[in-house]
C-alpha cells in the first residue's frame, strides 16, 4: 500500500472545498471528496484528481461524520489531513431578529459548528496515529467582524475559530489545528453580491474579490506549516484593514 498522505475535505464538490481538493491533490495527497447532496459534481471532481474518491455524507449527522471518516480510512488506510469546509447559511438581514428563528440557528450550528466538531473527533485517532496530523477549519471574516450573511452564520464561525484554538491547545504535539477566514470569495453562492464586490474592488488593498484558489493556497500553507497551530488566517485581500 502506498504511503502517500491522505486528505479528507468536507463539502468539497464545488467552490472553496473543490479548490482545496484540487490544491491538495496537486501536492501529492490522496483526496477524499465529500458532499451531502451534489453526488454527480463530487464524483466528477474525484475522477479529475490524480488519486481521489468521493463519499456522500452529511457531517451534521453524527452517523454521517463518523461514517465518512471510517470510509476514508477504509479506502486509503490512513488519514493525515482534515479540512472542515462543509457549511451553510441563510441570507437574513442582521436587524431582522425575528427571521433568525431557533430552527435557523439549529440548522446552521448543526453543520457549521457541530459537524466540524464531530468530524474532527472521529478523525482525531487517525490523525494522531500519523504523528503529524493537521486540521484546517474554514471560518469566515464574519467570525470576527459584525458582518456576514446572517447573525447565526457569523456566530457559528466565531465559534469555529475559538474551537480551533481550544483544540490546538489540547491535541498537540501530534496534531495541529488551524483555520482560514475568507472574505468575499467568487463562488456560485456570492454571484448576487454585486454591491459588496464593487466595494471590495474599490477599497481593499488588493483591489479584487478573492477566488477559491486563494483560500486553497492558504489551506495548503497551513497544512505544510509544521510549526503553526491555533491560528486563524484571514484571506480577505486586506479588507480587515479598512
Amino acid at each position: 500500500m502506498t504511503d502517500k498522505p491522505v486528505a479528507l475535505v468536507t463539502g468539497s464538490s464545488s467552490g472553496i472545498g473543490a479548490a482545496v481538493a484540487r490544491r491538495l491533490g496537486g501536492a501529492g495527497y490522496r483526496v477524499v471528496v465529500n458532499s451531502a447532496r451534489s453526488r454527480e459534481a463530487g464524483e466528477k471532481l474525484a475522477a479529475e484528481l490524480p488519486d481521489a474518491v468521493y463519499h456522500a455524507a452529511d457531517v451534521a449527522d453524527p452517523a454521517g461524520s463518523t461514517g465518512l471518516v471510517e470510509a476514508a480510512v477504509e479506502t486509503y488506510g490512513r488519514l493525515d489531513v482534515l479540512v472542515n469546509n462543509a457549511g451553510r447559511t441563510r441570507l437574513i438581514p442582521h436587524a431582522d431578529l425575528a427571521a433568525a428563528t431557533g430552527e435557523v440557528w439549529r440548522e446552521i450550528l448543526d453543520l457549521n459548528l457541530i459537524g466540524t466538531w464531530q468530524t474532527t473527533v472521529a478523525a482525531m485517532p487517525h490523525l494522531t496515529a500519523t504523528g503529524a496530523g493537521a486540521v484546517v477549519n474554514v471560518s469566515s471574516v464574519a467570525g470576527s467582524r459584525p458582518a456576514g450573511s446572517s447573525i447565526p452564520y457569523a456566530v457559528s464561525k466565531a465559534a469555529v475559530e475559538h474551537l480551533t484554538r481550544l483544540l490546538a491547545n489540547v491535541v498537540g504535539p501530534r496534531v495541529r489545528v488551524n483555520a482560514v477566514a475568507p472574505g468575499l470569495i467568487e463562488t456560485p453562492w456570492t454571484e448576487s453580491f454585486t454591491a459588496i464586490a464593487e466595494k471590495v474592488r474599490e477599497s481593499t488593498p488588493l483591489r479584487r474579490v478573492g477566488r477559491p484558489e486563494d483560500v486553497a493556497e492558504a489551506v495548503a500553507g497551513l497544512v505544510a506549516a509544521t510549526y503553526v497551530t491555533g491560528q486563524v488566517v484571514l484571506v480577505d485581500g486586506g479588507a480587515h484593514l479598512i
